[in-house]
């Protein structure tokens, strides 16, 4: 059972090392001099992986691949989401994400909870890790484990991404290029949406 927990753990890390638009929306808010309202934005991001991972856990997946229209329609909306936190991106570069220089606990909180909920394939992702390194019939204490395990771990990565990001180093760095790294944030979330939506309609199609 703990080398399972151990493939959960690299499985997942690897996942968060990638970049996207979670690691995208605290790094900057960070970057830009706001560091409470990054960890409250990490904060909403891991209640986001706590959601899709019970989900997972409850089969979603299953409820996914019976009904692929749910699905469809939830990445559709997410990548709506996504397009429209990438449009105030780049056509505010001089304040993060486009949003007001004082960002609420809440709101940030809700802006890490929402981004990381636009995509529903998060849940097919922690479906599939869970189905492969788990035992055929896992136990409800070691599900919830495996829950506490991804929070405890995207938790961890998203407020460490807080802090470094928040170093007056990077600040600086990245105060000279506000507007170009805006923008270039807001193109790079821009494209994950754009290939989330193209993938859902040419799936709906189908």
């Amino acid at each position: 059972m703990p080398s399972a927990f151990v493939t959960i753990w690299l499985l997942h890390t690897a996942a968060l090392l990638t970049p996207g638009a979670n690691v995208l929306l605290v790094s900057q808010l960070a970057a830009s001099g706001r560091r409470r309202s990054a960890s409250y934005a990490a904060v909403g991001v891991a209640i986001g992986a706590a959601i899709w991972s019970t989900a997972a856990v409850l089969g979603v997946r299953a409820l996914f691949a019976a009904f692929p229209p749910a699905r469809l329609t939830l990445q559709i909306a997410g990548a709506a989401y996504l397009l429209y936190v990438a449009s105030r991106m780049w056509m505010s570069p001089g304040s993060t994400v486009g949003e007001p220089r004082s960002l609420s606990a809440v709101h940030a909180l809700c802006l890490g909870l929402l981004t990381n909920l636009s995509n529903p394939k998060s849940a097919l992702f922690f479906g599939s890790v869970f189905s492969a390194a788990l035992p055929a019939n896992p136990s409800s204490a070691v599900l919830c484990s495996v829950v506490a395990l991804v929070v405890l771990n995207s938790s961890c990565w998203h407020l460490f991404l807080a802090f470094s990001f928040s170093r007056q180093v990077v600040q600086a760095g990245y105060a000279a290029q506000r507007a170009l790294l805006a923008r270039a944030a807001g193109a790079i979330v821009g494209a994950v949406a754009l290939s989330l939506l193209v993938a859902s309609l040419r799936e709906a199609r189908r």
